[in-house]
């Protein structure tokens, strides 16, 4: 074989090896790209969701916000029972039941166990978050409030130890709260990301 057709055969060779491995790369990279979607979609679901959304609205809060503290709080699962006696989707202890029952002015005789039901749940809990919304101000507050009580809060806003200003915490002195905060935005965050959730947070003036 001439020296000149040996080299355009080799080229070719060459061409079609680096041909074929982007190809590949091309194929792998989709194929990484779906099998992370699917991850995300898996671990961070969207379910309830006409539950969810129904009381998002009617409380004033992002969809975002209220998908995140269900996962974190229990994962989905209505039937969920924390160390403590909390139930359902949002982790409600029977003292909160009782208070958010009172404050929604709620006769329709409900009881502690209805706290198992994902809808009522989401309705106590939502409105939780919305009259914290409103006390404190801003998502950390009511955080704080939602996982430490409404008690430990007001305290640490009125304690310049936790808060310069007495509006917003500086410094969270529980580290399963401070955690649970975070854990709860960054959560909140990957459900905007992932399903374009970016609703602004409204407050009450004050």
């Amino acid at each position: 074989m001439p020296r000149r057709i040996k080299q355009i055969s080799q080229r070719s060779k060459i061409f079609w090896i680096v041909a074929v491995l982007l190809v590949l790369a091309v194929v792998l990279t989709s194929l990484f790209f779906v099998a992370r979607d699917k991850y995300y979609e898996i671990a961070y679901p969207l379910k309830y969701t006409d539950i969810i959304d129904k009381y998002a609205q009617q409380n004033n809060l992002p969809r975002a916000l209220v998908y995140a503290v269900v996962r974190c709080e229990s994962g989905f699962d209505p039937e969920a029972v924390s160390s403590i006696g909390a139930r359902g989707l949002m982790q409600l202890t029977e003292e909160t039941f009782d208070w958010v029952g009172y404050r929604m002015g709620d006769d329709r005789d409900l009881t502690y166990d209805d706290m198992f039901n994902p809808e009522y749940n989401v309705e106590y809990g939502t409105f939780l978050l919305r009259t914290l919304l409103d006390e404190y101000e801003t998502i950390d507050n009511a955080l704080c409030g939602y996982h430490a009580g409404w008690g430990s809060i007001r305290q640490w806003l009125n304690d310049p130890q936790y808060s310069s200003d007495g509006k917003n915490i500086d410094h969270i002195p529980y580290g399963d709260t401070s955690s649970y905060v975070a854990k709860v935005k960054k959560t909140m965050e990957k459900y905007k990301e992932l399903y374009d959730m970016n609703e602004e947070v409204s407050t009450d003036e004050k």
